[in-house]
C-alpha cells in the first residue's frame, strides 16, 4: 500500500515538474528585423497580417495614433505572432528628419523605444525646435546639411532627449552627420511621397493593400482585426 501511494505522488509530481517546464510563449515585440531598405519590421515575419505604417515625426496626427494605440497594437496584436509592424518613414521637413536619424541612431532593437520617447514629447521639441530654426534660419542656410541638421537635433532638445535615454553625445553626433542614413532615409521618403502617393501621415498599408481614410485607431482597427482572422 505504502509503495503504492508512493509510486502515485511520484508521477503526479513529475507532472508537475513537466507542465513547469513547459517554455513561456514567445513575446514578438523584441523580434525586430531590417528590410533592404533600411525599414523596420517588429514582430513575427511570418504574421498572417502585415502592417506598414508611414510616419512622419512632425506629425501630430502620428504622434496621437502612437500614443492611442501603441500599448494595444503592442500587447495584444504584435505579441502573440499574430500581426507584424513595418515602419517606413515619410520625412517632411529637417526636424523631422533630424528626429527620424535619433530614433535609428542605435539600431533596429532600440528604435521602437527611442520612437515612442520622440511621440511622447513631440509638442515640446518641436515648439523649441521652431523656434529655434526661426531664430537662426540665415545661419542654418549657410551650413552644409550635415551640421545644420546637427544644429536643429541639438536647438530643439532632441539630442538631450536622446542622451536621457542613454545615447552618448558624440553617438548622437554621428548618426546625424551620417550621409549614408540620410540618404536611406531621403529614399524611403521619396517612396512614401512620390511613388506610393500616401495622401499623409500617418498612412497604413495590410497585407500590401493602402487602408482608405484611416489615421487614427478607430479606423484601422476593424479593418485590421479582418486580416488576422
Amino acid at each position: 500500500m505504502k509503495s503504492a501511494f508512493l509510486f502515485a505522488f511520484a508521477l503526479a509530481g513529475a507532472g508537475v515538474a513537466a507542465v513547469a517546464a513547459q517554455p513561456a510563449a514567445r513575446n514578438w515585440v523584441t523580434t525586430v528585423a531590417t528590410t533592404s531598405t533600411g525599414s523596420y519590421v517588429i514582430g513575427n515575419p511570418a504574421a498572417k497580417a502585415k502592417l506598414v505604417e508611414y510616419l512622419s515625426y512632425t506629425c501630430n496626427h502620428c504622434a496621437h495614433f502612437v500614443g492611442e494605440a501603441s500599448t494595444t497594437l503592442k500587447q495584444d496584436y504584435v505579441a502573440k505572432g499574430g500581426t507584424s509592424i513595418e515602419v517606413r518613414h515619410a520625412v517632411r521637413d529637417p526636424l523631422d528628419l533630424a528626429a527620424s536619424l535619433l530614433a535609428r541612431c542605435d539600431g533596429p532593437a532600440r528604435f521602437l523605444g527611442h520612437s515612442e520617447a520622440i511621440f511622447a514629447k513631440q509638442t515640446e521639441w518641436m515648439n523649441k525646435g521652431i523656434e529655434f530654426h526661426r531664430a537662426n534660419a540665415d545661419r542654418l542656410q549657410g551650413m552644409p546639411q550635415a551640421k545644420a541638421l546637427a544644429e536643429i537635433a541639438g536647438g530643439s532638445g532632441l539630442t538631450a532627449l536622446m542622451q536621457a535615454r542613454g545615447m552618448a553625445p558624440a553617438k548622437a553626433q554621428a548618426c546625424l552627420v551620417s550621409k549614408p542614413a540620410t540618404d536611406q532615409l531621403v529614399a524611403m521618403s521619396g517612396e512614401a511621397w512620390q511613388q506610393r502617393k500616401i495622401p499623409g501621415t500617418p498612412a497604413f498599408l495590410i497585407n500590401g493593400t493602402i487602408v482608405a481614410g484611416a489615421m487614427d485607431w478607430a479606423g484601422l482597427k476593424p479593418q485590421l482585426d479582418a486580416a488576422a482572422k
